[in-house]
């Protein structure tokens, strides 16, 4: 093997770069941009690996930032936070924690790089937040000449709405400046239902949790929904029923029984069963927000998301649940849904509609093509647009018709990059770059 392999978390995605590179600052992001342009070869920028599309897949040049990370500047009267790109969301949300702040919304895992999160649409739950790219309000972007780019809704605003989510099409982002909240505690509740009363209460629970998702175990009628909001109350440390649940039962127990789904696929719905047997009637956790958005994620997966208009929601999700009864997929993992307000970032899934988005995960090493493309298929049905960072089939000719602003980023994308530096075949195929014209 290469000593330059990598792979992506799940293994999907596996390739040997002619080189890695991890620079310290950004004067050696630029010497390596320079370097790549000088040798005609394309860059792409890695954030931790946890996309599973071929994004960051290359022959040439991979830049990680892992040393390029921490606060440049807090502000902490307007509450900002200037961060270099490549810091890690659970390494940041200690850095803010220390200076009293918090990021006002996060998802379930917090090993990505913040400039990963943001250029892939990143989000978590909770219908008065946007994905984590809306909590951007400046980003310093380093452009395929080795210019510095400054830029803000006040300030080169047609380039920040491209860069919020760009795919890493764009230039290499080295600073990122977030509106943070005053460091604030959640109380988390997992619960139990039936599919039924989940739907009965959907609109009511989207509406009156800060953060509310749930989950749905495939081949049952158990839903486990999960709720988190502010409170004052004292944090309660991961007891012994949350370590059993976070460690054996979710990561444990569930890896092990998913290795014998792999083996026999015939016992897939078994499984899916049991293991909404095992779920605690309830859980809770209260702490910091930083220690409560994410749990582990032990079990690997490959995953593919999208978002749909809300109002769809329901419809979306009853179709499933039907594909399921026809085609028996042999399928164990939940589904996750969750719940976002609508932006005005020009890639965002979310440009436009308060939006549901709808995850689908497969255990590492078992069959997805189907279930996935079914899925895919209802989805959009349903105006969905996918997950930049998760599986899905879309190129060039889809993508142009789901986002307004389409060929608005297209052309900064030409502007900031007209030697394609940055691009490499999959984005060919996104952009339609190799493309005849219409």
């Amino acid at each position: 093997m290469s000593k330059n392999h990598w792979q992506n978390w799940s293994g999907i995605v596996q390739f040997n770069p002619q080189k890695i590179v991890y620079p310290h600052t950004e004067e050696e992001i630029i010497a390596a941009i320079k370097k790549s342009v000088a040798n005609k070869q394309e860059l792409r920028v890695v954030g931790s690996g946890h996309s599973w599309t071929p994004l960051v897949e290359t022959d040439h040049t991979l830049m990680s930032l892992d040393n390029y990370q921490g606060v440049v500047h807090i502000d902490k009267e307007k509450r900002q936070a200037t961060v270099k790109a490549g810091t890690k969301l659970k390494y940041l949300g200690k850095l803010l924690f220390e200076q009293g702040l918090a990021m006002e919304n996060l998802g379930d895992i917090d090993v990505q790089a913040i400039a990963g999160a943001i250029s892939t649409g990143t989000h978590g739950t909770g219908i008065a937040f946007g994905i984590i790219p809306t909590q951007i309000v400046a980003l310093r972007l380093i452009t395929a000449s080795g210019e510095i780019i400054n830029c803000s809704a006040s300030h080169n605003a047609e380039i920040f709405k491209a860069a919020q989510v760009s795919l890493g099409a764009l230039g290499v982002i080295s600073h990122i400046t977030l509106q943070c909240v005053p460091a604030y505690k959640l109380k988390y509740v997992a619960s139990k239902q039936t599919v039924a009363d989940c739907l009965q209460n959907l609109q009511h629970n989207i509406a009156n949790n800060r953060n509310y998702e749930f989950y749905w175990f495939p081949h049952t009628d158990t839903i486990q929904p999960k709720c988190s909001n502010l409170t004052n109350e004292a944090p309660i440390e991961r007891s012994i029923g949350n370590f059993f649940n976070d460690y054996l039962i979710e990561n444990g127990l569930f890896g092990a029984i998913s290795t014998i789904t792999r083996i026999k696929p015939n016992t897939s719905a078994a499984v899916a069963r049991l293991t909404a047997a095992v779920l605690p009637q309830t859980e809770v956790r209260i702490n910091w927000s930083h220690k409560v958005y994410a749990t582990p994620r032990l079990v690997k997966f490959n995953e593919m998301e999208y978002n749909i208009p809300i109002e769809h929601f329901e419809a979306a999700f009853n179709d499933i649940r039907a594909a399921f009864d026809e085609h028996k997929f042999e399928v164990h993992f939940p589904i996750e849904c969750r719940f976002l307000k609508g932006d005005d970032i020009w890639l965002s899934p979310a440009y436009g509609r308060d939006s549901a988005h709808i995850s689908l995960h497969v255990f590492k090493g078992k069959p997805y093509q189907h279930y996935f493309n079914t899925c895919e298929a209802i989805l959009q049905k349903y105006n969905g647009r996918p997950h930049w960072g998760k599986m899905h089939n879309c190129q060039a000719n889809k993508l142009s018709q789901m986002y307004p602003h389409w060929n608005d980023f297209l052309a900064i994308r030409q502007q900031l990059d007209p030697q394609q530096l940055f691009i490499n075949g999959y984005l060919r195929l996104l952009f339609g770059l190799d493309l005849p014209k219409a």
